[in-house]
């Protein structure tokens, strides 16, 4: 199973398909050709009887630092045929456990996949960030309704209209995380429950995932669809051309012209 980017690696051994996110001179950030390449493999793997489980991980420094602001600035990133959102369609319908490996940045969707991913292991020097707010965009894949009634309103309200960074212990607590590990040790965690999870009955697992989502697959597909539409306009505002903008040029963005 070949990934078709060279900056999505991944590997099969012993029934576990590890995805690797492997850009770490821009901290992992996502392109429309990364996007594709983790779409096509999770879309493969469904269907591979060879596939039990799968992991998510990056590298040493980086999860995921988000989108690649520079591919994002055309405005066409979040439409239902987009990169994007066949990822997160193949992430989110995917019917095996998938296992996140998180060390340094997952910024953004590097927080928000969390969310869909079955187990996720962090590193005690992981950092997370939900920037939306800032960038001049809104919240997408589902994070508007699932932060809420993962953590409560005000938790999530905290983390989506601030947008500040929060570390992996925060994380663990407001259940964006299962377990926190120390530094290094994630990608070796995330293998030892891999290999727990292919020796169980796979037809089992698989009913137990999908009854474990019940009443709010559809639900959450339909609320998918509704943040992509207005983040595809975001991408097309000003507001966001001006945070895009200063954070190439590393200066503040400037809101103050806007109503």
């Amino acid at each position: 199973m070949q990934s078709s980017c060279a900056e999505i690696r991944s590997d099969i051994r012993d029934r576990v398909l590890e995805i690797t996110i492997h850009r770490p001179e821009r901290k992992n950030a996502l392109t429309m050709a990364m996007y594709t390449a983790m779409a096509e493999l999770l879309d493969a793997a469904a269907k591979d009887p060879e596939v039990r489980v799968v992991i998510l991980t990056g590298t040493e420094d980086a999860f995921t630092s988000g989108n690649d602001l520079a591919d994002f600035l055309g405005g066409s990133a979040s439409g239902e045929e987009s990169p994007v959102f066949q990822f997160m369609r193949a992430l989110y319908d995917f019917p095996k456990p998938v296992i996140a490996a998180v060390s340094g940045y997952a910024v953004g969707i590097g927080t928000t996949l969390l969310l869909h991913c079955d187990l996720s292991i962090a590193e005690d020097d992981a950092v997370f960030q939900l920037p939306f707010v800032n960038l001049g965009l809104c919240p997408e894949y589902a994070s508007s309704y699932l932060l809420p009634r993962i953590m409560g309103q005000a938790k999530a309200a905290e983390l989506l209209l601030l947008g500040e960074k929060f570390d992996a212990q925060t994380a663990a607590e407001v259940n964006i995380c299962n377990e926190v590990v120390f530094s290094g040790e994630a990608l070796e965690r995330a293998r030892k429950l891999a290999a727990a999870l292919a020796l169980k009955a796979p037809e089992a697992v698989r009913l137990t995932k999908k009854l474990l989502r019940r009443g709010t697959q559809e639900l959450g597909l339909e609320i998918i669809r509704e943040e992509a539409g207005h983040f595809q306009q975001r991408l097309q505002s000003e507001e966001f051309r001006e945070a895009a903008t200063a954070f190439m040029e590393k200066r503040p963005a400037d809101f103050s012209r806007f109503d």
